[in-house]
């Protein structure tokens, strides 16, 4: 079971990226979503959340500028970052939540992938 990240770098401010959250091993079809970022000498935040009935929440740092979505056929979520700002720098993690057919509780993470504004 895995989840993997991609999609990081660097752009200036004003600019775009779109994260992808690609998971192996499991489908994200029942899951709940999140997006997270740490950045250096902060804590961890929640971002976006997207949860298995389709709805979207986000953090008001990023309302209106980030997009959460899912690809189910590719077993994706995506992470569409518009009007970059350098407080947006950090470290972007997925993390994927909810429970097996067995009733078993499961929370996978991925590694992170950075994103530097500038």
């Amino acid at each position: 079971v895995q989840l993997v990240e991609s999609g990081g770098g660097s752009v200036q401010a004003g600019g775009s990226l779109r994260l992808s959250c690609t998971a192996y091993g499991f489908d994200l079809d029942d899951s709940d979503m999140g997006w997270y970022r740490q950045a250096p000498g902060h804590e961890c935040e929640q971002v976006a959340t997207l949860v298995n009935d389709g709805t979207a929440y986000y953090e008001d740092p990023v309302k209106g500028r980030f997009t959460i979505s899912r690809d189910n056929a590719r077993n994706t979520v995506y992470l569409q970052m518009n009007s970059l700002k350098s407080e947006d720098t950090a470290l972007y993690y997925c993390a994927a939540e909810g429970w097996t057919s067995h009733s078993d509780y499961y929370n996978y993470w991925g590694q992170g992938t950075q994103v530097t504004v500038s």
